[in-house]
């Protein structure tokens, strides 16, 4: 502080000490000592003595509370002190110099990092956010910006000389922001370039730079011509003279908006290229909207009693028939991705697509792995005939539209993201070919997405048609009377204007003035000149032409942001985010709920099982299955051939004693009996037995399958396997087929072995009596069987069970004695009776009192000769027992011949020689067959999904499923979440 204590030191001098020291200036310019009159006018900048200096001049005093001031002449006589006050006033101004360039410098300093920060805020401003592309920022970035030495990277930013080259020419950015301060005056808003050009106008105003001061002045005076120029002009003309030029100002922003953006797609299809070639070494995680919609892919085949799933928000696309609404979806998409029909109904069940930015501009099936490239022709066109392709299969025999929906994800750069719903198109009238029920049916399915409190509706208008046609209008204002989730658009506007007398009506109805329903936003837009060949980039240069020379939008009717399918996307994808964002979470919350319900209930009803949902189960009981065949293989071959041959036996017994053995015997003479053997024999093998022989091998092949499967059932299996293992047997056996080659070479085996007469050892000859034995004594009971049937009980039966015979068993039984008789007198009789023997026998019972009728006889005849057969052809075997030596030895002339012994050996050989053919033909290639076609009836039943939920069943199986649904949706929920947070 300078020291103030000579008495001629001026009152002035100390007032400036004051103010410097926050004490108010008051001391009178006039009365101030003139060296300081004249430092407050060099210091203030004022040239004029006489002007008051500006107030703001005393800001620059700062440095003057430690300047020293010049004393007054000092009286004579002073002697020495006049040196001395010398040189401390040259010390005083010398440290004043220095003192006013340290504040100079500090003022500089803190008024340039002021502005530079200022302009630096109203630049970052101006950018876009590019906080959602951070994912396309490699992870090591991230992590090696934090070891970066920000000291070091602060040194080597460049001085602020440098920077101040950098700017722009103020006086320019003065010119141009006097024609927008002129319109601001008018009272039209030009939007945020407006505001910021405002905000700048304010800052050189403030300024105190000469330079600034001279441009503000500048733009003041030419404001000021400005008002004067449209003061003379009428109102009409101004209003017009403004609207052209804020519509020019908002076509050239667009423009230099959309050439940002095809650069920043350019620059991010690179960087995502490279990504995607492993440049980066990186897993690139899935982007915010795939979660979403892998939850409502989840959701839609979740079929539970929660109906939690209406309730996530999804963008649905309403409209009357050829309102345009494929249209207006395919330019969201940026791609004409739908079957296009001539009026024709082309929508015929709901299409979800999901919306994402991606590098490539490419389209999938969420239940496919193909890509197609949206920029081929030939892509294009397969996409849109797999999508006709699937939505024709949804449709049920006898129906017109479908409720199954289809899922495709469109990716490609600068696509705004959402989840949006194609419903078929509302109509009025059911035309020829549709189903009785088609418009009910396409009520129903827009209702069920509508109702959803969270869904946005994007309700689409013909603005070509009159208004007063419309149904989609009410039934959107049913589903949402407030229209807080509702989006009007207004299509086919250029036809409108064309076409509508009155302009103005348009205007009514994009104001929400015309129509009941009520809206969150209205738009305009045109999609195209209705030929099926515009490709995107064609409609939307004639949407911008359009609305550009449009007197709709130039009259005013419509508002800039309300036209464009551009600025509609927009719209949608910001609408559909905020409801997202506000509803997410709590149903997170309800599914939550839903777990834990479900859990509880596992818990109390199945304590020690595991929780398998169907899949699971269907790969359970598919290991079991395949294991069961797998055991068919270690069958002993020993089991396979005595089964075979049993089998076989019972199947081609009767014909070999009824065709073959019986007609043969009946002969007199051994040579007849071997002819006639022979040649049934032959045409048997020829016709008959191999046929015989491969059912058999093939049904024995079925009931071992069977008998394990049985087996593995009782081993304490799940029995909730029954059904499907029941059905996989009976669809495998159903499928396959027995190699047809193996009868020709079965038919000469089992020919050989016929032939073949010589018993080479006794061992053979008793097991060939055994089993004639065997075989007659078998026929030999069952043919008693049946003469008991025929006539009755007997007389132990009559006294001990209390019964009686019916009188055609009388009639059967007095029959059956006076047969019995005729073959006691006649015991080499043949085989059939004689018409005088049948007439004596009649004859004989009329006697009696019984009437009898011819037919009876003879077929009472044919049981008891058949059984009086039998039993002499067991006492013939019973001696042929010791007949092997005459047989060896060819005694022709012999009483004893055992022609019928060697038949049944004969049998008995080609039976056992059978038996171990199949045998073989199964293990080595119809087990492996039978094998592989379980495999594929598994396969087949793992990809019908319809298959298994008909074959695996229960409570405890739909419980293993919701909560398996539950738990992946709640993950799903929480995952995505979580990256919202992130996002936000």
């Amino acid at each position: 502080m300078l020291r103030v204590g000579s008495k001629t030191a001026c009152m002035a001098c100390r007032n400036l000490v004051s103010t410097n020291m926050g004490v108010r200036f008051r001391f009178p310019l006039q009365k101030l000592h003139p060296l300081s009159r004249a430092i407050h006018h060099r210091y203030s900048g004022n040239t004029n003595p006489q002007r008051p200096p500006h107030r703001t001049a005393a800001r620059y005093f700062t440095s003057l509370s430690r300047l020293p001031m010049r004393p007054s002449k000092p009286p004579s006589g002073s002697g020495g002190r006049t040196y001395q006050q010398k040189r401390n006033f040259w010390v005083a101004r010398l440290a004043a110099r220095l003192l006013k360039l340290r504040y100079i410098l500090l003022g500089s300093a803190v008024g340039g990092g002021y502005t530079a920060k200022k302009t630096y805020d109203e630049w970052k401003d101006m950018l876009p956010d590019f906080s959602e592309y951070n994912w396309v920022i490699p992870d090591f970035v991230w992590e090696l910006s934090e070891q970066i030495d920000l000291d070091k990277l602060a040194k080597a930013l460049p001085e602020m000389e440098e920077i101040a080259k950098l700017l722009p020419d103020l006086d320019k950015i003065g010119e141009n922001f006097t024609f927008l301060k002129s319109l601001l005056s008018s009272g039209v808003s030009l939007g945020s370039e407006v505001k910021g050009a405002s905000g700048l106008h304010l800052l050189l105003e403030t300024s105190s730079d000469p330079a600034l001061k001279a441009t503000d002045s500048s733009t003041a005076a030419t404001h000021d011509a400005s008002d004067k120029q449209y003061k003379k002009s009428s109102d009409k003309e101004k209003v017009d003279q403004l609207q052209e030029e804020l519509l020019r100002t908002q076509l050239k922003y667009q423009r230099m908006l959309e050439r940002l953006e095809k650069e920043n797609k350019e620059l991010r299809k690179v960087v995502l290229q490279k990504d995607d070639k492993g440049i980066h070494q990186r897993k690139v995680k899935k982007s915010l909207i795939d979660l979403y919609s892998e939850v409502l892919d989840i959701l839609s085949d979740y079929d539970a009693n929660y109906n939690t799933q209406d309730h996530l928000p999804r963008v649905v696309v309403v409209g009357d028939q050829s309102a345009g609404k494929t249209s207006v979806l395919e330019m969201i998409a940026q791609a004409r991705i739908f079957p296009r029909g001539s009026g024709e109904m082309m929508t015929r069940s709901p299409v979800k697509v999901t919306l994402s930015e991606g590098p490539h501009h490419v389209a999938m099936f969420k239940d496919s792995g193909r890509e197609f490239d949206l920029n081929k022709e030939e892509d294009l066109a397969a996409l849109r005939h797999e999508i006709e392709l699937r939505m024709r299969k949804s449709v049920k025999e006898g129906q017109t539209v479908s409720s199954e929906t289809i899922s495709l994800s469109v990716k490609g750069p600068g696509i705004q993201r959402m989840v949006l719903v194609d419903l078929p198109g509302v109509i009025s009238t059911v035309t020829t070919g549709m189903a009785s029920d088609t418009k009910e049916t396409i009520f129903s399915i827009s209702k069920a997405y509508m109702q959803n409190p969270n869904a946005i509706i994007l309700c689409i208008q013909d603005g070509s048609v009159d208004a007063e046609r419309s149904i989609v209008t009410d039934l959107v204002s049913q589903m949402d009377p407030q229209g807080k989730r509702t989006i009007f658009v207004l299509t086919k506007v250029d036809l409108a204007e064309k076409n509508l007398a009155s302009p103005s009506r348009i205007q009514q109805i994009v104001e929400g003035k015309l129509f009941p329903m009520k809206a969150l936003g209205y738009f305009a837009v045109v999609t195209g000149k209705g030929s099926t060949g515009e490709s995107i980039e064609s409609i939307k240069d004639y949407e911008e032409d359009f609305f550009q020379n449009s007197r709709l939008l130039r009259d005013g009717m419509l508002k800039a942001h309300q036209v464009t399918t551009k600025n509609l996307s927009l719209a949608v994808s910001d609408c559909f985010w905020k409801m997202v964002r506000e509803s997410v979470e709590q149903q997170a919350d309800v599914f939550k709920a839903s777990r834990f319900n479900l859990e509880t209930e596992w818990k109390n009803n199945y304590p020690r099982l595991r929780e398998l949902d169907r899949n699971e189960l269907f790969e359970k009981a598919k290991n079991e299955i395949l294991d069961e065949v797998i055991s068919l293989s270690q069958v002993t071959p020993q089991h396979w051939e005595a089964i075979l041959q049993k089998k076989l036996w019972e199947r081609v017994s009767t014909h070999v004693i009824e065709n073959i053995y019986l007609p043969a015997a009946q002969t007199m003479d051994s040579g007849t009996f071997n002819t006639t053997v022979d040649i049934k024999l032959k045409q048997w093998t020829d016709k008959q037995l191999p046929h015989k022989a491969l059912e058999v091998a093939w049904e024995t092949l079925q009931e071992e399958f069977a008998r394990f499967m049985a087996e593995y059932r009782g081993k304490d299996q799940d029995d909730i396997f029954d059904k499907l293992k029941e059905a996989v047997k009976d669809e495998s056996i159903k499928r396959h087929k027995w190699n047809e080659r193996a009868m020709d070479s079965l038919r000469v085996i089992q020919h050989n072995a016929l032939e073949d007469r010589s018993i080479t050892d006794k061992p053979q000859w008793d097991a060939a009596i055994q089993f004639m034995e065997e075989t007659l004594q078998s026929r030999l009971k069952d043919t008693d069987s049946v003469v008991r049937d025929m006539v009755g009980p007997d007389w132990k039966q009559r006294w001990l069970n209390w019964q009686n015979r019916t009188p055609d068993q009388h009639i059967r039984n007095e029959t059956k004695n006076e047969l019995e008789r005729l073959l006691k007198l006649h015991d080499d009789h043949t085989a059939y009776l004689a018409n005088d023997e049948v007439t004596t026998v009649r004859k004989n019972l009329e006697g009696r009192g019984v009437e009898v009728d011819p037919v009876l006889i003879k077929d009472t005849w044919h049981q008891l000769y058949r059984r009086h057969f039998l039993q002499k052809a067991l006492a013939h075997c019973n001696l042929c027992k010791r007949g092997f030596y005459y047989y060896q030895r060819h005694f022709v002339d012999s009483e004893l011949e055992c022609n019928d012994v060697v038949l049944f050996w004969r049998i008995q050989r080609m039976l056992v020689i059978t038996a171990n053919t199949l045998r073989q033909q199964l293990t080595n290639t119809e087990v492996r067959r039978l094998e592989k076609n379980v495999k594929e009836v598994l396969d087949d039943f793992g990809e019908d999904m319809e298959k298994k939920t008909q074959l695996i069943t229960g409570r405890r199986v739909q419980l293993a499923e919701d909560l398996k649904k539950v738990r992946e949706i709640q993950e799903k929920l929480e995952a995505f979440i979580e990256a919202l947070h992130k996002e936000k």
